[in-house]
């Protein structure tokens, strides 16, 4: 068994589009909830998303070309992955690409460029749908460019599990390392799906807040929760077997040190209220982290913002710390970026090893109203110093997908 290092990082976010911003912007309490510009929503019911701004796809491509090939969550998707890459360092190294591979999903894939090309092939025939309405439709097709892009020709995967897609690359990536397969993985996930379609649909199945005050639509753990706000972007890692990443002199940001995937088994969109998949997820990567201390743990909660998740992780977590859930670290940064879907999992676990690297828990803003099904510590409003030295980040996805990653503080390698 191998270990598995993060050594590089990269975001596309409604609150920043870099690690920088984005660190900033999480540990400050910055909303990037606020009313839809994406598109004309007068006859919607919902009134908020949370939007990736002053996005620049030009920094990322060489040509314009690829670009109009290239649907908006393949952009962001790249972005992400060139900041890891880069601050990684990775391709400075003498690096074998046969084991150097690319673990990258999204929850919808090109949903935008299907709406396009249905609108196309309504208005102006077959003849006019475009030949690359396929490329730039399907899911798989941002590891695709991402591995062309850098020539990553080892294990290739991308996953596909509702909002729990990204924690399970990472997690699978960090097994594939772990298990000898692979030296580096590119991991993470990333969604572009704010159009009228996609909104229309989870507004139609009761997932999205009703709220119009940016600052009252995503309020996770809050007693006045009342649903999700869609986000959107980007979140990738950079994971490195150890010792190849000590050999090269790389900075190590953190270790993964535990990961599960279960199922509920139980609906199509609502967590079993019983939490049995989510508590088998957490109380194995607990276990396998070889976590003892709740103190010692920030954790990142899916914490979505409603009645029904929120509800049910709390009792979880408090299944597996039992009365040492109320010392634990927890906050959902979902209350600052949204729901970004695909790319929640990749964005919350970028969140957590700046959490390990700062010492500072990120804030659940906005919260207001104490709720007697959430009861531990979510961090209300304000960033609090801690010296964590764990982390944990759930996900926990429509299908009743459970995945669950734990990340240990840098410096602690030996």
């Amino acid at each position: 068994m191998y270990r598995v290092a993060v050594t590089g990082m990269g975001v596309i976010s409604p609150v920043g589009n870099d690690i920088e911003k984005f660190q900033e912007s999480i540990f400050n309490g910055v909303c990037g909830v606020d009313t839809i510009k994406r598109f004309d929503a007068a006859d919607f019911k919902v009134n908020l998303d949370a939007e990736v701004k002053e996005f620049e796809p030009k920094k990322y491509y060489n040509t314009m070309q690829e670009i109009r090939k290239s649907d908006l969550f393949m952009q962001y998707a790249m972005a992400a992955s060139v900041q890891a890459v880069e601050q990684s360092k990775l391709l400075e190294s003498d690096l074998d690409k046969d084991r150097f591979g690319v673990y990258i999903g999204s929850g919808i894939g090109g949903i935008n460029t299907t709406l396009q090309q249905t609108r196309r092939l309504e208005e102006k025939g077959p003849e006019m749908v475009s030949p690359f309405f396929v490329p730039m439709m399907i899911g798989n097709m941002a590891t695709g460019a991402v591995s062309i892009r850098f020539g990553a020709t080892g294990p290739t995967l991308p996953i596909v599990t509702a909002c729990a897609t990204s924690t399970h690359t990472i997690g699978e990536a960090y097994r594939c390392i772990k298990h000898g397969y692979a030296d580096a993985i590119i991991a993470g996930g990333s969604e572009a799906s704010i159009n009228q379609l996609a909104m229309a649909g989870f507004i139609n199945c009761q997932a999205l807040s009703l709220a119009e005050n940016p600052s009252e639509g995503s309020l996770p753990f809050d007693k006045r929760r009342s649903g999700f706000v869609m986000g959107e972007g980007a979140g990738v890692l950079v994971l490195e077997e150890m010792e190849h990443a000590k050999k090269r002199g790389a900075k190590i940001l953190a270790e993964v040190v535990g990961y599960e995937n279960t199922s509920d088994a139980y609906h199509i969109t609502a967590p079993d209220p019983e939490a049995k998949g989510a508590v088998r997820a957490i109380g194995n990567v607990v276990k396998e982290a070889g976590i003892i201390d709740p103190s010692s743990v920030y954790v990142n909660a899916h914490g979505t913002g409603t009645h029904l998740n929120d509800a049910m992780e709390t009792k979880a977590l408090k299944e597996v710390f039992q009365e040492g859930a109320y010392d634990l670290h927890i906050s959902s940064t979902k209350s600052m970026t949204g729901h970004m879907m695909g790319a929640t999992g990749a964005v919350e676990a970028i969140a957590s090893v700046l959490a390990l690297e700062n010492g500072m828990i990120p804030p659940t803003i906005n919260y207001c109203e104490k709720d007697e099904e959430c009861d531990l510590n979510y961090t209300p409003n304000k960033a609090e110093k801690a010296d964590v030295q764990y982390a944990i980040s759930t996900s926990l996805g429509f299908g009743g997908h459970n995945a669950c990653i734990a990340l240990k503080k840098a410096g602690s390698e030996e």
